[in-house]
């Protein structure tokens, strides 16, 4: 080397400072490609991608011969510029020369090519794959050594070599993944596909109707009562019950009841027959949505009541609540708000029922009102204040302000609620 001619040394190390970028470069390249996006062109039938997905499963090799690159480029690197340097016969020409070098190496052999490869890893890594096969095949002998080497040496500190974590995601980190997904998923699939997501983690006490909320058919009721009852509601099924809910008959399906009534002979004994025909459903509280929405697939129901320990019924909840809770039952702009239990008064004031449940509030509203305690507005405010508070009364809940509307039975009926930029503008 030391007789080579001086053009033929500057075109080596123009090669290995070129070795080195690669190296770098497609180092975080290959470290940094999505690897669900790679699996996906792979299926597709794209050769590269299928090279590189087997690369990036065994990252022992490509990472070795991509050190066995990087180490030996640098030191011929080194050695051929301190050649280059002692040739001119300046005093000073080694350590400048070494200076130089390791600015070069820093500008245009690692952070150059990395930025590059980090803004455009899948193309440097698809580019990189056959190179890469290449290199794992030629250094594999060597490999062979080093890696058992590094593998005794881990032993010796006590780290045994285990196999390599699954690319499984977990549901976090779908839920972000889905969340960053941006253009390339449309703004309502992501929330659908994010309330599929958060189906185990929210119970049939989230959405269900509270008791007292419950339309249902009391048969201890006079007929002509009854009879008006069954032609206005508007429900496919109707729990029905004598006296009390505690004391259910069972469901009646509103379309057998059309067909009697239609045909005139439609009598209380009839009816209470349709409705035991149709035993109710009970289901413990706290169940996730997702189990409800098996059991009801399972034992081909619509419709259950949710029971305390006691045996109580706390509430009713149904296969669409829950269908709800996935497809949404309304739009997430509060300039367009047509929940069932919210009516927008004007910008940034709502008339909200007491009923509703603080789920539904913060998902229609987008608000951030807490849901580990109380599930309903009622709950919360009632919990808050302590007291069954009168009409006029007043409370904050964060940056809200809530106005009690109307009281009735022991509960908040009705409120108004502020936002913090209605508050703004009032006070001015």
């Amino acid at each position: 080397m030391t007789a080579a001619p001086v053009s033929l040394l500057l075109i080596t190390l123009l090669w290995l400072l070129a070795l080195i970028a690669f190296s770098s470069g497609t180092e975080v390249a290959m470290l940094s490609v999505n690897r669900y996006r790679i699996r996906h062109r792979a299926q597709s039938g794209q050769s590269t991608a299928k090279l590189l997905e087997r690369l990036l499963s065994k990252p022992e090799d490509w990472l070795g011969a991509n050190l066995v690159i990087v180490a030996a480029a640098n030191v011929f690197a080194s050695a051929i510029a301190t050649l280059l340097a002692e040739r001119t016969g300046y005093r000073y020409a080694v350590p400048i020369t070494g200076v130089l070098l390791t600015i070069t190496v820093i500008v245009f052999g690692e952070l150059t090519p990395k930025i590059y490869a980090a803004a455009h890893p899948e193309t440097a890594a698809l580019r990189a794959a056959r190179i890469y096969r290449a290199l794992v095949f030629l250094a594999r002998p060597f490999l062979s050594v080093t890696n058992g080497i590094s593998y005794g040496l881990l032993r010796v500190i006590g780290v045994v070599k285990t196999a390599p974590a699954g690319q499984t995601l977990s549901t976090e980190e779908l839920r972000t993944a889905v969340a960053e997904a941006g253009p390339m998923i449309p703004a309502r699939h992501r929330q659908m596909l994010l309330s599929i997501l958060d189906l185990g983690q929210v119970t049939v006490n989230d959405i269900m109707i509270p008791r007292q909320e419950i339309a249902g058919i009391d048969i201890a009721q006079s007929w002509d009562d009854l009879l008006a009852q069954l032609e206005r509601t508007p429900h496919t099924r109707v729990p029905v019950f004598d006296g009390e809910l505690d004391s259910l008959v069972g469901v009646l399906h509103m379309k057998r009841i059309a067909h009697e009534l239609v045909r005139g002979t439609l009598t209380r004994e009839r009816l209470v027959e349709m409705a035991r025909s149709r035993d109710p459903y009970f289901i413990p509280e706290g169940t996730a949505l997702n189990v409800q929405l098996a059991h009801f697939q399972r034992n081909r129901r619509r419709l259950a009541f949710v029971v305390n320990e006691y045996g109580d019924i706390e509430g009713l909840v149904t296969l669409e609540d829950i269908l709800e809770e996935i497809v949404g039952e309304f739009t997430t702009d509060p300039a367009t708000i047509s929940h069932r239990d919210i009516y927008a008064e004007q910008p940034g004031v709502f008339i909200i029922n007491g009923s509703a449940t603080l789920r539904a509030v913060n998902r229609a509203l987008q608000w951030q009102l807490p849901t580990d305690g109380p599930k309903t507005v009622n709950g919360l405010l009632l919990e808050r204040l302590e007291t069954i508070p009168s009409s006029g009364t007043t409370l904050k809940v964060g940056p809200y302000l809530f106005e009690v509307l109307q009281i009735a039975d022991n509960a908040i009926r009705t409120v108004r609620v502020r936002t913090p930029a209605a508050q703004s503008a009032a006070a001015h």
